[in-house]
């Protein structure tokens, strides 16, 4: 794992703050939040007095730019500029006063298209890679995506796995039209309980639609909208001052506050970390050091959680003497039946420290105390096949990847070339310190 965590709550009876390139500081409870002051921005084109944004869409860098007229934001603070400043051919081919609709295509197969922002501008689009606009570009919006109408609202990318296959989603009015990108087929759909979307954007898997200086998180499949909504873009998405929204009080995180419960990687590739009542994702650092709620991903799940380890293409979340097992779709989903008793499933009592499981391996290593228990899930019943010391008194989490096994203690952590290396060591080796550079943290 090469990024790693991370900012989390303290305290949970403080407010959670962490270090994010251009973004936010507080707890994601439900969406992203930024409270960062706007500096110097442009008096016409005021982002909290309610604008309905033309565009939304990320770079390969992960940086968001925002469209209204002829201006952009760039990211989630800071002043309107021209447009043509960044993206200077959208004006010399069109003279630029507005753009239709934006979308980044991160996903796909094909390299040719990777990492490539396309622009929509009445009946054209713009192919633009590191900031400058392909050769051959703009054509004719059908030339580049079939069955998609001309004067677009908004765009958006849907990679396989949140959608069926790597596709587009395009919006026109209450029309929706889900484009594959490998076959270039379009299914139309009318999505009539949601409203007029002028800019859609994707974050970190979920989907948001934007509408006058609202938004609504809607799935990409169906459409369908849970919870409460619409929402305040101001509380969200750009800092407003007061009367928007809900981070005060918060502090940048200290590197030596660190403290995880579990860490872990799915078989997705999804990385996560927990501490106390909160995740947040490893494997998504482009789009900024974010932490949420655990109850936000795993319904199910209140408050921390003791370890988590991935098997197969399911989860495993232990809480006291109980095992949560979660389907890693695109949205996790708790298997029927669970939570069951950790020693009914894993055959071991709880509560346990740290739990960890190499790739491609059937052996879990559970950590309770100062002792090492291995358990085959490949075996029925299942039941520990091994005992061994460890030579900590206690550890805070494990993690078996690449590079072996690491062992978290507070804001060290500790290397083992492989499980059988951290049972027979006799005595520790040179910790290292949390960086920045790795857990977003300050020194």
């Amino acid at each position: 794992m090469k990024v790693f965590f991370l900012c989390f709550c303290v305290c949970l009876a403080l407010p959670l703050s962490y270090a994010a390139p251009a973004h936010h500081d507080g707890i994601m409870a439900d969406e992203p939040e930024d409270h960062l002051h706007p500096k110097g921005e442009d008096h016409q084109l005021d982002r909290c007095k309610g604008i309905e944004f033309d565009a939304i869409t990320p770079d390969e860098k992960g940086n968001t730019f925002f469209f209204k007229g002829d201006h952009l934001w760039k990211g989630f603070t800071g002043p309107a500029e021209l447009s043509g400043g960044t993206f200077k051919e959208l004006d010399e081919h069109s003279h630029l006063d507005h753009v239709d609709a934006a979308f980044r295509m991160h996903h796909g197969d094909d390299p040719n298209t990777h990492d490539h922002i396309f622009f929509f501008l009445d009946d054209k689009v713009f192919s633009y890679k590191n900031y400058t606009l392909e050769n051959g570009y703009p054509v004719d919006i059908q030339q580049e995506f079939p069955g998609i109408p001309n004067h677009l609202d908004a765009a958006v990318e849907c990679p396989k796995g949140e959608c069926v296959t790597d596709s587009v989603l395009f919006f026109k009015g209450n029309e929706v039209y889900h484009f594959d990108i490998k076959t270039k087929l379009t299914k139309k759909k009318v999505w009539s309980h949601l409203p007029n979307c002028t800019s859609t954007f994707r974050w970190l898997e979920h989907y948001y639609c934007f509408h006058g200086h609202n938004f609504t998180r809607f799935h990409p499949i169906s459409g369908e909208v849970t919870g409460v909504y619409p929402k305040d873009a101001r509380n969200y998405f750009m800092r407003c001052g007061e009367g928007f929204g809900h981070g005060a009080g918060t502090r940048k995180l200290q590197c030596s506050d660190i403290k995880l419960n579990a860490i872990t990687t799915d078989s997705k590739g999804r990385a996560y970390a927990f501490q106390g009542s909160v995740y947040m994702r490893l494997d998504t650092h482009r789009e900024g050091n974010h932490p949420f709620l655990i109850s936000r991903q795993w319904k199910e799940i209140s408050g921390a959680v003791d370890a988590v380890f991935s098997y197969g293409d399911n989860m495993y979340i232990i809480q006291g003497g109980q095992v949560y097992i979660y389907k890693s779709e695109a949205h996790y989903t708790l298997i029927e039946g669970y939570p069951k008793p950790l020693k009914e499933e894993l055959g071991i009592d709880g509560p346990v420290d740290a739990a960890f499981l190499c790739a491609n391996q059937h052996i879990i290593h559970i950590i309770q105390g100062q002792k090492m228990y291995d358990i085959d899930l490949m075996a029925s019943p299942r039941a520990i096949k091994k005992e061994m010391p460890i030579p900590f008194p206690k550890i805070d989490a494990g993690l078996c990847d690449a590079d072996g096994v690491k062992v978290f203690i507070g804001p060290e952590y500790y290397d083992y070339g492989s499980p059988m290396l951290l049972a027979l060591g006799k005595a520790s080796p040179q910790p290292h310190k949390i960086s920045p550079e790795k857990f977003g943290c300050e020194q």
